[in-house]
């Protein structure tokens, strides 16, 4: 047995500073030293076994297993779902039917901005809620770079967009795992990040296309934006505080695409935005059509329309059906493998301040194949590959050559999310999570910034409100805050903080083929972050101290 320390030198401030230590040298490998993400990962995973052991005292074998933990939990399920998610892209580029979809879309509208707003918000939200685990970003991420974006406008746009969905995402498996590890009601949970959230929903959007177009772009647009952000916002509202975590996502994406299709039959922006420009200064190189242009003939035939979705849809359908709590009970009672890491598994105490009692952590790696998201995308991907004409041989080749192109970005997953697995196991995050708990009345504040930390160093709300869910709680208790709240904002300021994090960053710049510019992301991704972490940092302190906010909190 080992205990975890949360202040190994007996000075909260080296402590602290010495468990930044591996976020520090992967984001700066990454972010200033422009190193590719493989090795800054790779850079990073070594100092944090390096801190572990020897500044922390966790024995070496317990630091490589879980090491080594992380990283079969990197290949699957997340791996698992960008290699799919990149071969049912592969294949419909190779037949052209991607060209058609993107074609296709312009039949809807013709302008940019709301392409952008279809594609990474709206569509990005029904995956986030249907699979979560990176899918949305994965597949907005290819669709937008055949639209003709860039690959930092499809990267950091689909990562900004992938944020006010996050909370709910995988059919609610965020609040499930926080009401789990705190004991609080799970539908109380639920309802408190359902009133703070949907002020973002409305934000987000707005942001969205402001981040592409420039303020000016985004004004013309701003009926439309509203409309995407508040059918999203209030079915989030009222799913969450009167149903559960479950379909929030789900129901709200949906309602938001069929409003903005809906609007888009009856209005139109004065000037249609065909650039792909990105940023601020792009406002001045937009290309203006004439007012009448709403739309483009693409010159396609419904039937030729359809088949370029129907790998979409399948892919959608079989997406939601694999994150059916019921169907993967199912799946896993067909078969699924439990390996108790013999060196870790119970091994490893934590305890107060971090948790109320001493609590032993467990490390079991599920091999759960065939329930896994990733599964139902490669079915989704073979139906699709059948469907359009492919032969087994060419779907073998297709695979392999995708494989082969996403070696480096799977060796980065791996790495990545080793390294958080090993700075939570020898107890690295829960130093940084105690220096946030320490700001006293700030802390309703300060609290929403460390979901924000949590989810930036996991690359999971859900692992972000497992590790700091009981912290939240118990800080909360003492400080005389309503425990609910801080919890619920422990996975409210932790979606923003999604972008940020490596795992999400290679999944970007691997769906854009962009690899080797993860830098590149990082630094655009970083100030919408914490911007808009800090936003709801703001709001939960109101919720906290200001009326009328604090009638939100009961």
């Amino acid at each position: 047995m080992w205990a975890q320390v949360y202040d190994p030198l007996n000075n909260a401030w080296l402590s602290t500073l010495c468990a930044a230590i591996p976020v520090i040298v992967m984001l700066g490998a990454l972010g200033i030293f422009h190193i590719k993400a493989h090795l800054a990962a790779l850079y990073g995973l070594a100092s944090a076994l390096l801190v572990a052991v020897l500044v922390y005292g966790m024995p070496g074998t317990m630091a490589l297993s879980a090491a080594g933990y992380g990283a079969a939990f990197g290949l699957l399920p997340i791996g698992w779902i960008i290699l799919n998610v990149i071969f049912l892209y592969q294949l419909t580029e190779r037949k052209g039917q991607f060209l058609v979809l993107r074609e296709s879309i312009t039949g809807i509208t013709s302008d940019r901005r709301l392409q952008l707003l279809l594609i990474a918000f709206c569509f990005g939200a029904f995956f986030e809620g249907a699979g979560g685990f990176g899918t949305p970003v994965a597949v907005t991420g290819a669709m937008l770079i055949g639209l003709g974006f860039s690959p930092l406008a499809a990267s950091g746009l689909s990562l900004i967009a992938n944020t006010a969905p996050v909370a709910y995402g995988a059919l609610g498996a965020p609040i499930i795992a926080l009401s789990a590890v705190t004991g609080l009601d799970l539908l109380q949970l639920s309802g408190m990040v359902g009133r703070q959230l949907p002020f973002f929903s409305l934000i987000v959007p707005f942001w969205l296309v402001w981040a592409f177009c420039g303020w000016r772009g985004m004004l013309e647009i701003w009926p439309a934006v509203l409309v995407a952000g508040a059918a999203f916002a209030l079915p989030q509202f009222l799913v969450s505080n009167f149903h559960g975590p479950w379909l929030v996502d789900v129901v709200a994406a949906i309602a938001s695409m069929l409003a903005v299709t809906a609007f888009l039959k009856v209005w139109h922006p004065r000037h249609i935005w065909t650039s792909t420009a990105f940023g601020a200064a792009g406002a001045e190189s937009k290309v203006a059509a004439s007012a009448t242009s709403r739309s483009a003939d693409h010159g396609y035939s419904r039937g030729e329309v359809f088949r370029a979705w129907l790998p979409w849809i399948i892919l959608s359908v079989l997406v939601f059906i694999w994150g059916v709590p019921a169907f993967k009970q199912f799946m896993d009672g067909l078969w699924v493998w439990k390996y108790p890491i013999p060196t870790l598994h119970e091994l490893i105490t934590k305890g107060p301040p971090i948790v109320a009692h001493v609590e032993k952590e467990k490390a079991v790696y599920t091999l759960n194949l065939l329930s896994a998201t990733g599964t139902g995308i490669f079915v989704a991907a073979l139906l699709s590959g059948l469907v359009m004409g492919y032969r087994v041989r060419e779907l073998l080749k297709v695979y392999g050559e995708t494989l082969w192109m996403l070696r480096y970005s799977l060796i980065t997953i791996a790495a990545m999310i080793a390294l958080g697995y090993t700075t939570r196991y020898s107890g690295l995050d829960s130093t940084l999570g105690l220096a946030f708990s320490h700001t006293g009345v700030f802390y309703p504040f300060f609290g929403t910034m460390l979901g924000w930390l949590g989810v930036a160093l996991t690359g999971s709300d859900t692992a972000a409100n497992v590790l700091f869910g009981g912290l939240q709680k118990t800080s909360a208790e003492q400080l005389g805050l309503n425990p609910v709240l801080m919890a619920a904002a422990n996975s409210s300021g932790g979606v923003m903080g999604k972008m940020i994090d490596a795992q999400s960053i290679v999944v970007a710049s691997t769906a854009t083929k962009w690899y080797g510019h993860e830098g590149d992301i990082l630094r655009y991704v970083f100030f919408h972050s914490l911007a808009l972490a800090a936003l709801v940092g703001v709001l939960v302190t109101l919720m906290a101290y200001v009326p009328p906010f604090t009638k939100l909190v009961y």
